[in-house]
Parts: structure tokens; C-alpha cells; sequence
């Protein structure tokens, strides 16, 4: 049975807006304080134009958020040892508060080792294994910017999680998974599907929340949805197109996020947000 009326839309740019706003008056709060500005360090290694893009935005709104960004640029060469170096020597640099290295980095590198390299307290990204940990248990650290910004983006349309079944599909490190363990964090219970599970359908059917992270275009429709259903697309392909055709979903869900405008922006807030944060602690401001 469909919906009687289309989804309502979780709009991510407004609540992203307000969160920027905030993380701005927070570092200009401590850079009065303490004559230091937070400071954002990223990481780009060769030249693929989409990550170049990312990055540009993601320091383009450091800027206007008052966040100091520290901009490295590695050529596609770039080794393993060579990229461990240059992480470790920001996680050692008191200038700077959070890293991000943007992903992916060359096959020839290993990602996870470039990763482990950045200080806990500069994961502002919530890559490390220490990050998932926490997230995994509920303790203090910075959370994965995407899985993050879902969750504060279900509060903020004061979706109640306890006792709900949330099904995720996809099982990367840096979204699937962990946008998993913090739902768990919230008593719902999770159900991972990915791309050797057998009837995804009959599994997302199921789902009271269904988040769709698996970064194939339009992989659900309508008829993989449940009546009623909270519906969140963090899935980007190319030509602004989700990994939920959205179109025949909206009909079936009671809530949806858009793509572009609902997770996407919420990422890059909470990036900020945290950057923000990592900032004050390490300049012990409270």
C-alpha cells in the first residue's frame, strides 16, 4: 500500500547551515580567547578532479566558518612510508587541529596505514580504528562525518530510533559500517546488507529506517521500501543521482532525504563541527 502523500523531504542544508553558524561563532569565540584559530589540515594525494573538488569546497567553507585550512598536495607517486610521513608530521604539528586525507588515495597505497598515522585527537574525519571504536562502545572521540550527520539529521526530524529496525546498505569503513554502530548506539536494531547479500529486497522491505550507502545509482526503488519508512540516501553518483530512485521512494516513504541537498551537507558540517571541537580541547579551552 502506497503513501497517501508524497515523503516529507529531511532537508540537510538548513540544519548543515545552523550548524556552520554555530562552529563559527565558536572559533571566533576561541580565537578572542586564545589567539589561535582552529585549523584544518587536508591531505590530497595526485590530481583525480572529483577528490581536488571536495577538498576545494571543504576549504572554502573553512574559511567561512573562520577554520584556518593547511592544504598538502602529494603527487600521484606519492609511497605508503611517504604518505605515513607527512600525516604523522601534521599529527605532531601543534598548529594544526584536525587532518583529513582525503579518499581515495592511489591502490598502490595502503589506505588503512595512512589513516592510523593521524593523532586520535586530529581524527576529525573519524577514520581511525580508535574513532570506530568509540563509536562502537559510546565513548568519547569524533564519529565518522557522514554517519554523524544522518544521525543528527534523524534527530533533528525527531525520528525516534529505539526499538526501531534500521537496515544499511553498504559495509565501508567510513559509512556503512559506522553509520551502523551508531544507530545500534540508539537501541535500534541493525541489519547490514551489502553486495553478496541474497534478496536485498525482502531485507529492505523490512526496514522501519533504511539508509541506503552501497554508492550504486538508483539500486532501490519504490517497491524495496515499506510503507512508511524513514529513507536516507547517502549515495552520490554522477549526475547529482542517489542510490534510491527518488521519485517512486518518495511515494512509499514517510520521510526521505533529496540528493543533492540532504546528507551531503551534513557531512561537511559536521567536518567543521568537529574541527571546531578538536580545536578546544587541545587548547584545553572549556
Amino acid at each position: 500500500m502506497a503513501q497517501t502523500h508524497p515523503a516529507r523531504l529531511m532537508d540537510g542544508r538548513d540544519l548543515a547551515r545552523r550548524i556552520i553558524d554555530a562552529s563559527s561563532a565558536t572559533a571566533a569565540d576561541l580565537r578572542q580567547r586564545t589567539g589561535t584559530a582552529p585549523c584544518l589540515a587536508t591531505v590530497l594525494v595526485g590530481e583525480d578532479p572529483a577528490s581536488a573538488t571536495y577538498v576545494r569546497m571543504k576549504r572554502n567553507r573553512c574559511e567561512q566558518a573562520g577554520i584556518r585550512s593547511r592544504h598538502v598536495a602529494l603527487p600521484a607517486s606519492t609511497t605508503t612510508d611517504e604518505l605515513v610521513g607527512a600525516i604523522t608530521a601534521l599529527s605532531r604539528d601543534p598548529q594544526v587541529h584536525g587532518i583529513l586525507l582525503q579518499h581515495p588515495v592511489g591502490a598502490h597505497i595502503d589506505e588503512r596505514a595512512a589513516f592510523e598515522a593521524i593523532a586520535p585527537m586530529k581524527d576529525v574525519d573519524g577514520v581511525t580504528t580508535r574513532s570506530f571504536a568509540a563509536m562502537g562502545f559510546g565513548l568519547p572521540g569524533f564519529v565518522s562525518c557522514t554517519p554523524g550527520g544522518i544521525l543528527r539529521l534523524l534527530d533533528e526530524y525527531r525520528v525516534d530510533l529505539a526499538g526501531k529496525h534500521a537496515v544499511v546498505v553498504g559495509r565501508s569503513p567510513i559509512l556503512g559500517r559506522p553509520a551502523g554502530l551508531l544507530l545500534l548506539g540508539r537501541d535500534a536494531t541493525v541489519t547490514y546488507c551489502h553486495s553478496r547479500t541474497t534478496d536485498l529486497s525482502a531485507l529492505t522491505r523490512e526496514a522501519d529506517v533504511l539508509v541506503a550507502a552501497v554508492g550504486r545509482p538508483r539500486l532501490l526503488t519504490g517497491a524495496d521500501i515499506k510503507p512508511g519508512a524513514v529513507v536516507v540516501d547517502a549515495g552520490y553518483n554522477p549526475g547529482n543521482v542517489g542510490d534510491v530512485d527518488f521519485a517512486s521512494a518518495r511515494e512509499r516513504a514517510s520521510l526521505i532525504t533529496p540528493v543533492p541537498g540532504g546528507v551531503g551537507p551534513m557531512t561537511i558540517a559536521v567536518l567543521l563541527a568537529q574541527t571546531v571541537e578538536a580545536a578546544t580541547r587541545q587548547l584545553g579551552v572549556r
